[in-house]
């Protein structure tokens, strides 16, 4: 639209005197805009005083795509001829009328003056309003309050579908202030805003771009705002903004932002990297200037959960910028940084990549520091960090002295027991989110030398702290938290303050839980401590309806529950007393009905099923139903996997099956002697035992048969 069509668009609702006219017509040598602007004002005070033409009313710079869309209609409409044309009735029609409440401050009525001087559609009023506008504190809740009871936002979005750059720039200044309110920025959006966003990032002013890609960072924080952008080509157009020079470098840092508020949505980030952004991203990661790189590294650590884009980042090299930046003045910069690391570390490469480029130093003077544990959000990107990589760290950890200091106690250790004793000081008095990342440290510490680090847990009183996390109700931190105590309960001592401090009670309980990855830790957490205590067994049988609810647990959908659950129901059978109780509670048919279940990819769960089997067939009648339940079969099965663990598990289940005669049968009808005969030469020990077992049985069985058929 030119300057022209803009003019009479808008003041074709009113007919003017040459008189009018003339006082309409500024002289060009004007210097005073505040003169130009009491001239407008009188006028149009004038104007308003006034009837309008017959048949017509008001018109507004809104489209009627947009006004249906607000709480107000803008329309030109031809009136029948027994339509009221009267003053009264058309005040009637006039959206912008004072609110009764007496109570609002000037301000209120001024902005509303403002947008009535912007509505009228003279392009000089309207520059000089906008500017008004603007030296209005338009964050102020009063304001927004006159902006959006006036229909403020619909005149705002409809000046940038016009050709005045000047008018356009003033409107994108107001509405940069403007959505900084949440339910404004909302009320954009509704009106379609994105729509007349988008063209302005292919403007050729600079300042135009700018500011449309700051208002859309702001707007799309929105969920159904992202998919829109998504829709609308806008992430095509802000990778472009990627692209730019050192001397515009603005462009590319707002761009940027827009960017890290799409992110968020995970076919943005498909769309992001399909787009190419990868490459620009890493070009702009070294840029010097700051405010550039923070933005840069949040879109990279965002899009870091997605696999491919994991892989993209890896392959370009970036993994060394984050490590170099840990060590960066801004907090900001170490603390989006350190989140990267803690997305890329999911894959194993990248944990040695970042473990090898010495990512640890600088990520144990963050949680060293006093000073950097006040920030929590750093902190948790720290600790969260070292979690991911805590299994390579803690494996691979040199043998180098360090020192506490800043007023911790001072004390010479390895880099990894001085990790652990820190780690062990933020367990307490901290966010969950630290909490949740420190535990699961910790946990990858005693798995890989408990005899090491047990010691420094125990030494720092950690038990009681991690009791007290199990009543918490964050899922993350009950899974970590119970992973913690599993491993702990290896060590006597350690297992002794748990059991006084009754710990494991708690996990127990925490089989009824609702979450399944809670159950599943729970359920891994039980078997380390049967397995090492002398008085488990009795102790189990106190926890009324423990037993119970595990074997319930076998029935259970997710495929880690059942795993966890039937291990634990193999180690707690080896006492007759549970094994009774259980048998009492249909685990023989659990476990013959899960028998057939695991596909291929499960030899976790068939190695954890097999173990049960073998440890619950000595009770009773227990081997022989389950050959009436047709288990024998699917065990047979087993013995085709690829891992020597399934063959060992598999062979000890077979081997206690062939006790009854009958399962003998099966087993031989299987045809899976040849591979027993050929699996009697391997260097497992245990499963050279369990494979002689089942020939013996199975040859004991064909000797019996022939005397009575000789008989």
């Amino acid at each position: 639209m030119s300057s022209t069509d803009f003019n009479d668009s808008i003041l074709q609702r009113d007919a003017f005197s040459s008189e009018e006219e003339e006082e309409l017509k500024f002289s060009e040598s004007e210097d005073d805009p505040k003169k130009l602007f009491r001239k407008e004002s009188a006028y149009f005070k004038r104007q308003e005083s006034k009837n309008p033409l017959p048949g017509i009313r008001k018109t507004s710079v809104i489209p009627a795509k947009r006004a249906t869309l607000g709480t107000v209609s803008y329309q030109l409409s031809i009136a029948s001829s027994d339509e009221e044309s009267s003053s009264e009735s058309e005040k009637e029609d006039i959206p912008d009328r004072k609110p009764s409440s007496p109570d609002l401050p000037p301000e209120y009525w001024q902005v509303q003056k403002l947008l009535k001087f912007i509505k009228a559609g003279n392009p000089t009023a309207t520059i000089i309003a906008l500017s008004s506008l603007r030296d209005s504190d338009l964050t102020d809740d009063v304001i927004q309050r006159g902006i959006k009871e006036s229909g403020g936002i619909e005149v705002l979005l409809n000046i940038l579908e016009t050709d005045e750059s000047t008018s356009k720039r003033a409107a994108l200044m107001a509405l940069r202030d403007i959505t900084s309110n949440k339910k404004l920025c909302r009320l954009v959006f509704n009106m379609r805003g994105l729509e007349t966003l988008i063209p302005c990032l292919d403007e050729p002013s600079k300042e135009i771009k700018l500011l449309a890609a700051e208002i859309i960072s702001k707007i799309c924080n929105i969920r159904k705002a992202r998919r829109a952008m998504r829709k609308g080509e806008g992430i095509n157009r802000l990778v472009d903004m990627l692209d730019t020079s050192e001397s515009d470098w603005d462009v590319a840092r707002c761009g940027a932002m827009a960017l890290w508020s799409l992110a968020k949505s995970t076919k943005n980030k498909g769309a992001i990297r399909k787009a190419g952004a990868i490459p620009l991203l890493a070009k702009l990661v070294v840029a010097v200037d700051v405010s550039l790189v923070v933005p840069v590294v949040g879109i990279l650590q965002e899009c870091a959960s997605d696999p491919t884009f994991r892989t993209a980042i890896r392959t370009e090299g970036l993994l060394s910028h984050f490590v170099n930046s840990l060590s960066s003045d801004c907090a900001e910069l170490v603390q989006f940084s350190a989140k990267a690391i803690f997305m890329c570390a999911k894959d194993e490469e990248a944990r040695e990549i970042v473990f090898n480029l010495g990512a640890t130093e600088p990520l144990i003077c963050i949680i060293q520091s006093p000073s950097l544990r006040e920030n929590k959000p750093l902190l948790a990107a720290a600790t969260g960090a070292i979690w991911k990589c805590s299994s390579v760290i803690f494996e691979n950890g040199k043998s180098e002295e360090i020192i506490l200091e800043d007023g911790m106690e001072s004390t010479k250790e390895t880099p990894t027991q001085g990790l652990v004793g820190l780690l062990v000081s933020l367990l307490e008095d901290q966010p969950e989110e630290i909490l949740i990342n420190t535990s699961g440290s910790l946990y990858n510490a005693l798995r890989t030398d408990l005899n090491c680090y047990a010691s420094i847990v125990k030494r720092a009183d950690t038990t009681p702290k991690l009791i007290s996390l199990l009543k918490r109700d964050n899922e993350a931190l009950l899974v970590n938290t119970t992973r913690v105590v599993g491993e702990l309960a290896r060590d006597e001592e350690a297992r002794t303050d748990m059991e006084r401090l009754d710990g494991f009670r708690l996990v127990w309980s925490l089989l009824k839980h609702s979450s399944v990855r809670v159950q599943a830790s729970a359920a891994k957490a039980i078997f380390p401590y049967v397995e090492s205590s002398k008085t488990s067994a009795e102790m189990v049988r106190n926890y009324v309806g423990g037993l119970e609810a595990l074997v319930h647990l076998l029935g259970s959908s997710d495929v880690e529950v059942r795993s966890a659950v039937a291990y634990a129901i193999g180690c707690i059978a080896r006492n007759p007393d549970n094994l009774a109780i259980m048998s009492d509670h249909a685990v023989v048919q659990y476990l013959a009905r899960l028998a057939p279940t695991p596909t291929a990819k499960d030899d976790e769960l068939r190695e954890c099923l097999a173990t049960a089997i073998a440890r619950c067939c000595p009770w009773k009648d227990n081997c022989s139903e389950f050959g009436k339940l047709k288990a024998v079969a699917p065990i047979c099965g087993y013995l085709s996997s690829p891992s020597p663990k399934v063959h060992r598990a598999a062979a000890k289940a077979l081997h206690a099956l062939s006790a009854d005669s009958r399962n003998c049968v099966t087993i031989h009808q299987c045809g899976v002697v040849p591979s027993l005969i050929s699996m009697s030469g391997s260097l497992d020990e245990e499963l050279r035992y369990a494979v002689a077992g089942i020939m013996s049985n199975i040859r004991k069985l064909a000797l019996s048969a022939e005397k009575i058929r000789l008989l």
